[in-house]
């Protein structure tokens, strides 16, 4: 009525009142028989007079799942957003099928379809991130950071040397095996490593280097990290494309943060229960020591 009553003749406008104020009356009045045939005679006026504002059943419907599909569209552009792990270049701290939710405020608020940010923060040495692959923007990549703006970073026989100094890094097993897979191929190898476990400020995380035939160790020069830039290593670290191969990454084409494994699946094992909600971040020296047990297809 508030809203379409002037649309109607003054009369009928008076007579749905006197009904609505008819059946308040009997509410107050707990008379909830007369009650009743208001609301008969009131749902009578309103389908004579105002039928036509009544929404329908299917506008009821469309209108809930455009709220729900606008409300999915703003957490994905500015809040969280699903990715799905391809290689193994994060092994042992990612698996190839391994699904993750991205933190996409962690760094910054980004305007969609624009590298601009606001609120924007560093990421900081440690930290996994999700990125617009430098070579080819119509890529993401994942890798984790190593070096931030204004850090001297090398790596020399396997070792990360930041700032001269090494990054804290010992064996914890002698010998290790993973499945390796082409990306975009049906083939699997069986790779023996070796792991180690690297420290930074907030905490530990393991990383894989190969040996035997495929070992093939990667170095790089000393190179001064922009501002704004970083400089970005998979955990396994010789079979990894990262900066090492194509530079560093503009903190502008950051995504987010990797936080969370929702779901794990893939061979040899088909649904991994035990990677379910498992954070992705520098843990304690004791949650990431020991044994690499990953099964071969």
């Amino acid at each position: 009525m508030r809203k379409h009553g002037h649309r109607l003749k003054e009369s009928i406008a008076s007579e749905i009142n006197q009904a609505m104020v008819d059946l308040a009356e009997m509410r107050r009045e707990k008379d909830y028989e007369g009650a009743g045939k208001r609301l008969e005679k009131l749902d009578r006026l309103l389908d004579k007079h105002l039928g036509f504002a009544r929404k329908s059943t299917i506008r009821e419907y469309a209108e809930s799942i455009g709220v729900a599909v606008l409300i999915a569209l703003l957490l994905r552009t500015f809040v969280v957003e699903a990715f799905k792990i391809p290689s193994g270049s994060m092994l042992p701290t990612l698996e190839v099928g391994d699904h993750i939710f991205v933190n996409k405020f962690a760094y910054g608020l980004r305007i969609p379809l624009t590298h601009v940010k606001f609120f924007r923060r560093t990421p900081r040495r440690g930290d996994v991130i999700v990125f617009i692959y430098p070579k080819d923007t119509s890529k993401d990549f994942i890798k984790r950071v190593v070096a931030v703006g204004g850090d001297t970073v090398e790596v020399h026989d396997g070792i990360v040397i930041v700032n001269g100094q090494p990054v804290e890094h010992h064996k914890i097993n002698t010998v290790c095996t993973y499945p390796d897979q082409e990306e975009g191929s049906e083939h699997w190898d069986i790779r023996r490593c070796t792991a180690y476990l690297e420290h930074v400020k907030d905490g530990y995380y393991r990383v894989i280097q190969d040996v035997g035939p495929y070992a093939r160790r990667v170095d790089s020069e000393p190179q001064r990290i922009p501002e704004g830039h970083v400089f970005v290593m998979g955990d396994n670290r010789d079979n990894s494309h990262d900066s090492r191969f194509w530079g560093t990454v503009d903190e502008n084409m950051i995504k987010g943060k990797a936080m969370v494994i929702w779901w794990s699946s893939g061979t040899p094992d088909g649904i991994r229960w035990g990677r379910f909600f498992t954070l992705i971040h520098a843990s304690t020296k004791d949650a990431v020591e020991g044994p690499l047990q990953v099964k071969a297809p």
